[in-house]
């Protein structure tokens, strides 16, 4: 952040200016998100499986229904874990760009908090941060809101000292636009994947619903922690919002999840260009089964095949009826009607 505010500032930008600031902001996003793009890449390919092998893991599911007894709930485990060391699909890859994006937002978390002490003198340099730099970022403002402020405090320098006063009016109208601005941007980017990136068969599991639920839960998180935040961190995560709507869009039209929306869109646009639309697939993994033909589909109990040769049962054939003994063999019925054969004429 740093390095960008000392190449905005000789490119001709004020120093202490919040606009110079709020841009250095923007290219640490750029800089973050570019790097992260391999990730990404990993990220859409683990999502694209784990949509591929929901009709597998819903023949798992329904196959261990009811069964809670610990040796039944290890071969589920067991099957899922194979299942996904099968088809090379990793859960947890979807999670990953963001996990690595926590140490950079609460690092600039800190930054931003500590920035009146820095330039006071009270708290130590951060490698280039130093008192004189930390100064000129915490007197930036941004439509008259320092980028250091939260909703309830404003930390201001007076006589070296650094002092900590309830936010005015103007930085909590700031503070609420950004706050909305930035639990939108979030709304939005994740409808984004689940309206038009998600095969609507795949709504109705428990994964999909699992999806809806934070696609509604995490803009309420933001709103309410948003209001602890810097200025400045909501702006960080505002742009990483927008970055992440952007990269979603190219990634939905040219790399679509099987079977969703875009796909169809895709596929219609290629054919009027005459060009072949090839699907995305598993190798050794079946894509004919939908998984709403799978929900009815009863799964039966396969038992495991011992090395010993099965040897033949022998029929049980009926016995004949003893005479004199009134009781049927085990399938004697009545007995078969015979047609009479031709008259042969004596010889004369």
């Amino acid at each position: 952040m740093v390095g960008f505010h000392q190449i905005f500032t000789a490119i001709g930008l004020p120093a202490a200016s919040g606009l110079t600031w709020a841009l250095s902001i923007v290219g640490l996003v750029i800089v973050i998100r570019i790097i992260l793009i391999p990730l990404f890449v990993k990220q859409i390919h683990a999502s694209r499986r784990m949509q591929l092998i929901q009709p597998e893991m819903q023949k798992i599911q329904k196959k261990y229904k009811g069964k809670t007894d610990p040796e039944s709930r290890q071969a589920m485990t067991q099957e899922t874990m194979g299942l996904y060391k099968r088809t090379g699909t990793n859960p947890f890859s979807s999670c990953l760009p963001l996990l690595l994006q926590s140490p950079i937002f609460f690092a600039l978390y800190r930054v931003l908090s500590n920035l009146a002490g820095i330039a006071a003198g009270s708290k130590p340099a951060i490698g280039p941060l130093t008192p004189e730099v930390a100064a000129q970022a915490n007197a930036s403002t941004i439509f008259g809101a320092p980028l250091s402020a939260t909703f309830q405090h404003t930390v201001t320098i007076v006589h070296g000292v650094a002092v900590s006063a309830p936010s005015g009016i103007n930085v909590k109208i700031v503070c609420v636009v950004m706050i909305v601005l930035m639990s939108a941007s979030q709304f939005t980017s994740t409808r984004q994947l689940l309206m038009k990136n998600m095969p609507v068969s795949a709504l109705d599991n428990p994964f999909g619903k699992q999806q809806k639920i934070m696609m509604y839960l995490m803009p309420l998180m933001f709103v309410f922690s948003g209001v602890t935040f810097a200025i400045g961190v909501v702006l960080y995560w505002l742009t990483t919002n927008i970055w992440s709507m952007g990269q979603q869009f190219y990634t939905i039209r040219r790399m679509p999840a099987p079977g969703s929306l875009a796909e169809k869109a895709l596929e219609e646009r290629r054919i009027k260009s005459g060009k072949e639309h090839k699907k995305f697939t598993i190798p050794g993994l079946s894509h004919d089964v939908e998984p709403e033909a799978v929900q009815d589909t009863p799964i039966a109990d396969t038992k495991p095949k011992s090395g010993q040769r099965q040897q033949p049962k022998r029929k049980k054939r009926a016995k004949p009826a003893v005479q004199g003994d009134p009781r049927p063999g085990p399938t004697q019925g009545p007995a078969p009607t015979q047609r009479p054969g031709p008259v042969k004429k004596p010889a004369p």
